[in-house]
């Protein structure tokens, strides 16, 4: 059943005093202003610079007129996000921006340990066709959490469960007066369907609301079945990591099932190296790992940003 955004609101339980993604849009606007009303004098806002399109002055200028209007703390970040090879340059400003919005808060605002952020129903179900298109497995289909841990701080989605209509209805009944223009600003790069992202919203999400009224809740739900999954699976590479060793065991490995095997090479590349392989990597190395049976067998395979190679009876991982 899909909730509004008051009750979103109410069932969100942040630290005291928190801090705001704040962009000037539509969705971060919905949430400042909420925030902002229901707990008077804890609120700070951040706002992000990417200067990757020509309206973002003008969205930094937004970000400072709202804010004075609330009474709201906001600090302003400018990044540049360049992407490295291989990356792509959404994930390379997505990156930026966390880090950005990080040592924003912690630099300004020591004592604030929790961010919101305003991704939504919609963009839940989003990113789970993005997931979706590429084949993804389980960690891809979880698709975004509603809280974690990252940076040394508390992440919140609060309106994850929350339709994009209903944010802007709330939005648009709630905002306070600024004249003769709205209090957020429309970005003009979510009409460009270069980006997959947005051809999704603008061909398949309005096909969908046809198709199956009310999809983004039960999408959502699938997502959120696919993270509890997830979370059991963490749990047992987390085991088979502890008895395998860190590097990993060869010979302890090949006692694991090829399934397992491959958790757990995930889950120890992801833990320790902050890397991911590919499934045609992990495929390879599973096969490499299954014909380690010589002391003379070399193995030594492109993964995720580095290589996995094997030193005696170890794997080990190193960028080159």
């Amino acid at each position: 059943m899909a909730i509004d955004l008051p009750q979103a609101l109410a069932a969100f339980s942040p630290g005291l005093p928190f801090a705001v993604a704040y962009s000037a849009g539509a969705d971060s606007t919905a949430l400042l202003i909420a925030c902002a009303r229901r707990w008077p004098g804890q609120v700070r806002a951040v706002h992000i610079h990417h200067g990757l399109q020509d309206a973002a002055d003008a969205f930094e200028s937004q970000a400072r007129t709202l804010c004075a209007l609330l009474q709201v703390p906001l600090a302003v970040r400018h990044v540049k996000a360049a992407h490295a090879p291989g990356q792509s340059p959404e994930d390379a400003a997505r990156q930026a921006r966390y880090s950005a919005l990080a040592q924003a808060v912690q630099t300004e605002w020591p004592e604030v340990q929790d961010i919101a952020l305003a991704q939504h129903a919609d963009d839940q179900v989003e990113t789970l066709l993005i997931a979706l298109s590429r084949g993804a497995g389980l960690p891809g289909l979880a698709s975004m959490p509603a809280h974690w841990q990252r940076l040394g701080l508390h992440w919140h989605r609060p309106f994850l469960a929350v339709p994009g209509a209903a944010v802007r209805q709330w939005l648009t009944s709630h905002a306070p007066e600024t004249g003769p223009h709205p209090c957020w600003i429309e970005d003009p790069t979510n009409r460009c369907e270069q980006f997959t992202r947005n051809r999704i919203r603008a061909r398949v999400m309005p096909a969908l609301a046809q198709a199956l009224p009310g999809f983004q809740v039960t999408f959502a739900r699938s997502a959120a079945h696919a993270a509890q999954a997830q979370e059991v699976l963490n749990e047992v590479a987390a085991q088979d990591l502890a008895q395998i060793g860190v590097p990993p065991r060869i010979q302890a490995l090949q006692q694991l099932s090829s399934g397992r095997q491959a958790l757990v090479l995930r889950h120890w590349l992801r833990l320790h190296h902050q890397t991911t392989p590919s499934t045609a990597q992990l495929t390879e190395l599973l096969q490499q790992i299954a014909a380690c049976t010589t002391r003379g067998h070399h193995l030594h395979l492109k993964s995720g940003l580095g290589f996995v190679r094997r030193q005696g009876a170890f794997l080990v991982w190193s960028p080159t």
